[in-house]
């Protein structure tokens, strides 16, 4: 099930190598609900009788055009395996992951799903879809926002949901994450961005080799205090110096701007995939795809970070033409698919 590619040969007299290429994805599925209320919740517009007249046509529709986008992802370089794990936010229940894994795309790949329900006030959560083919899962578990005020507690938040897995036989641990708005000011975001580093802190003492995958939508960009300073991830490689530091491969792709949803007609790059210190090796460049033979990668490595990018996934056409095609956009069903692009990383191991 591994795909394999070469990367040549060294020298005259060097062995040719091989190498391993695994794809690691994250998704904002935009309001993936099904047609039926969960008690507690306010999902009262995506019911039949509901705002958004959330039929179960309709729901057909958004799983088979989600479906077409996660099978998608990582065929570029792997075309026919895809990811191997691919973390989703904006999604309702448990049942819907399932009513996903279902779609024949996915289906076909054999994909499986988790989720923890949290206490979100719209009863939104993250979850993770997987290959069991290439990642094995250890251990699940949701961890929640904390807010410090009380008076804040009670517009309950989506909490950072964490499953360490194997793959390419390493312990690989992936935290998704979904911040709190922008109708939220920013103290919020960076309050998330604490909690995450101290969760990140807490994986890396158990396990100081942990190849740990945080991903999310974070409601800011790269550069902005939730991710630079509260959470730490450094725009360079060569900041990322110690055990504990993060690497954000994605800060440099949104300085050159592009990004992951459009408002106002510029780009944000809100949904991000940041790495620890040991998915890095010191020889690597930023902005560029690596050359394995140049670097150690006896373990996983980062090769290259990506937004992925299909025609089908933007308006064509009108006024909004090059902005995301959504499901819904000024109350009218324009069956499309989410109003934020998909990014992933690839990553490569030499085999043995």
């Amino acid at each position: 099930m591994v795909v394999l590619f070469l990367v040549g040969t060294l020298s005259a007299l060097a062995q040719e190598k091989k190498y391993s290429m695994y794809a690691i994805g994250f998704y904002n599925l935009e309001n993936l609900f099904d047609t039926l209320h969960d008690e507690g919740h306010n999902d009262y517009e995506y019911l039949p009788d509901g705002r958004n007249k959330w039929s179960a046509m309709k729901y057909r529709h958004k799983l088979r055009n989600m479906a077409r986008v996660l099978a998608e992802m990582g065929t570029d370089k792997l075309p026919t395996i895809g990811c191997a794990a691919i973390g989703v936010s904006e999604v309702e229940n448990d049942g819907c992951l399932a009513d996903l894994c279902e779609q024949e795309p996915l289906k076909k790949r054999n994909f499986q799903h988790l989720l923890i329900e949290g206490p979100d006030h719209r009863g939104v959560d993250c979850g993770l879809l997987y290959n069991p083919a290439l990642f094995t899962v250890r251990n699940v578990k949701l961890v929640p926002y904390i807010y410090d005020k009380p008076e804040d507690a009670r517009r309950a938040t989506r909490g950072f949901f964490v499953v360490s897995g194997t793959l390419a036989d390493e312990h690989v641990t992936i935290i998704v994450n979904h911040l709190p708005s922008r109708g939220a000011v920013s103290y919020y975001r960076e309050l998330g961005g604490r909690q995450i580093r101290a969760v990140k802190d807490s994986l890396i003492a158990e396990d100081p080799n942990v190849k740990l995958i945080i991903m999310g939508d974070m409601n800011d960009d790269p550069k902005d205090p939730s991710m630079s300073v509260a959470l730490g991830a450094k725009r360079k490689m060569k900041e990322v110096k110690e055990v504990n530091d993060l690497y954000n491969p994605f800060w440099d792709i949104h300085a050159s701007g592009t990004g992951t949803l459009m408002y106002d007609g510029a780009w944000n790059l809100f949904d991000q995939i940041i790495l620890s210190h040991s998915l890095l090796d010191k020889n690597m460049k930023d902005g560029k795809p690596i050359k394995p033979s140049k670097i150690d990668c006896s373990t996983l490595k980062l090769y290259q970070p990506i937004i992925f990018r299909r025609d089908y996934l933007f308006q064509q056409e009108g006024r909004y033409k090059g902005n995301t095609l959504r499901t819904h956009a000024g109350g009218v069903w324009l069956n499309g698919y989410s109003d934020h692009l998909p990014t992933l990383v690839y990553l490569v191991k030499e085999q043995k």
